[in-house]
Parts: structure tokens; sequence; C-alpha cells
């Protein structure tokens, strides 16, 4: 029973990763880019340095990250107010509406994939979650 429940696991996996792949794609955003993007809209303008150190990647790959969401309208570098050596990467009009629509889809989607699963079930499901990523955590 463990390898059939694995199995349908990574076809959830699967079938979660492809749709959120083809919202993001919609939106002509990568999940990189949309990780960026609602960092930014939940915390605020962030340094670059700030940005990396969050997503745990290097200077030079957060660097293509935000080069690629200025190129297509979605932050814009501005000048730290107190420190006139650093930059800000700041959403745009279009990024909060971007990173608000990531979030409207995340939603939609939880409901989608929840709709007719008691309340019960929910909250157990949630807890063999916890248990099973406390389980990968460790190893």
């Amino acid at each position: 029973m463990t390898i059939e429940t694995f199995d349908r696991m990574l076809e959830l996996s699967a079938l979660l990763e492809a749709e959120i792949e083809r919202q993001l794609a919609a939106g002509g955003l990568t999940r990189s880019r949309a990780q960026v993007l609602r960092r930014l809209a939940e915390e605020g303008p962030m340094q670059q340095r700030e940005l990396a150190r969050v997503f745990d990647v290097s200077a030079r790959n957060i660097t293509g990250l935000v080069d690629g969401l200025a190129a297509t309208g979605f932050v814009t570098r501005e000048p730290h107010p107190d420190d006139r050596r650093a930059t800000l990467v700041t959403l745009t009009a279009q990024g909060v509406t971007a990173a608000r629509t990531i979030e409207e889809g995340r939603r939609e989607l939880a409901e989608t994939m929840f709709a007719g699963v008691p309340e019960g079930e929910r909250h157990a499901y949630r807890g063999v979650l916890d248990t099973l990523l406390g389980n990968l955590r460790t190893r």
C-alpha cells in the first residue's frame, strides 16, 4: 500500500506542477520570477542581495531574475532612501497586479483540489503532510 500511495503523491505533484506552470506562463512568468513577485508583494521593496539571501541563490542568479522582471515591466530598480549606493527592487503596478493574480490562482487551485473533501479529512490530510514533510526534512 505504501508504494501505491507514494505513486499517487507523485502523480498529484506532477499535476499540480503542470497546472501552476500553465497559470504562470499565461501571465508571462516563470516559477522563479513569480516567487520574487510574491515576496516583494508580501514584504515590500528589497535590495537584490536581500532577495538572493531569502531565496538562497547567488547574486548573479537574482540579477538575472530581476533583469527579466524589469525588462517585462513587473519591477523597477529604485534608489534606496537611506543608502545612495544601494537600489531597491520595487513592484510596478503591473507587478502588483501579477502578484494578486498569482495569489488568486493559488487560492482557486486549492479550492478546486479540495472541493468535496470534508473539513475533518482536510485537517487529517494536513497532519499526514506535516509528518511526511518532517520525515523528509530530517533526512
